[in-house]
């Protein structure tokens, strides 16, 4: 008889943790699991929303003119005369032109502007120096004339850019724009084609 009491004192040490208790530790677990993930989730969202409306920007590359002619396409079919000297490639102080459309729900302001190996930034009211860019916004003339680059939503421009640099025609060249709240919108430009 012995045996068996030993036996049975054997059996009842080894016992498992009650299943009411085990449920409860992993509710318990979960509850505080889901308490952290909530916390840091909050501070996110609260640090996300800072204004009432969303500020998203969308812009879309609708095409180029980078042929080497002496007029330029612009986006709604009118043509822009440039300084190009046909034949010759793209060299410095001639002109190059990208379409773009706003698919944003608030003003988006241009910033940077990169074409190649070289930096542009915005000159308003008319023709850009070289190393500058303008933003054709209908016909051949009409410029935008305001101090910073801004498309409305839903508008589509021409970016006229006067080279700050030689290209060869027929170069894979990277058109890289840059808004003033820091969003990146890159594209590729074949010097002497036209697309769109």
């Amino acid at each position: 008889m012995t045996y068996i009491t030993s036996k049975k004192q054997k059996m009842t040490s080894r016992r498992a943790v009650a299943p009411i208790i085990a449920t409860l530790l992993l509710v318990a677990i979960a509850v505080v699991g889901g308490s952290i993930v909530f916390v840091f989730s909050q501070g996110f969202f609260s640090s996300a929303q800072v204004s009432g409306s969303p500020n998203i920007e969308s812009l879309k590359f609708t095409g180029y003119d980078a042929s080497d002619g002496t007029t330029l396409l612009n986006h709604d079919g009118t043509t822009y005369a440039a300084t190009n000297t046909p034949g010759n490639g793209l060299l410095l102080g001639e002109s190059v032109s990208v379409y773009l459309q706003s698919n944003s729900v608030s003003k988006v302001t241009l910033g940077e502007v990169r074409f190649g190996g070289s930096v542009y930034n915005y000159t308003s009211g008319g023709t850009p120096a070289a190393g500058q860019y303008s933003v054709l916004t209908s016909g051949p003339g009409s410029f935008l004339s305001t101090s910073s680059a801004e498309l409305q939503p839903g508008q589509q421009v021409t970016i006229v850019m006067s080279l700050g640099e030689n290209i060869k025609n027929g170069r894979d060249t990277q058109f890289k724009l840059t808004t003033a709240n820091g969003a990146v919108f890159v594209g590729t430009v074949i010097a002497g084609q036209q697309s769109g």
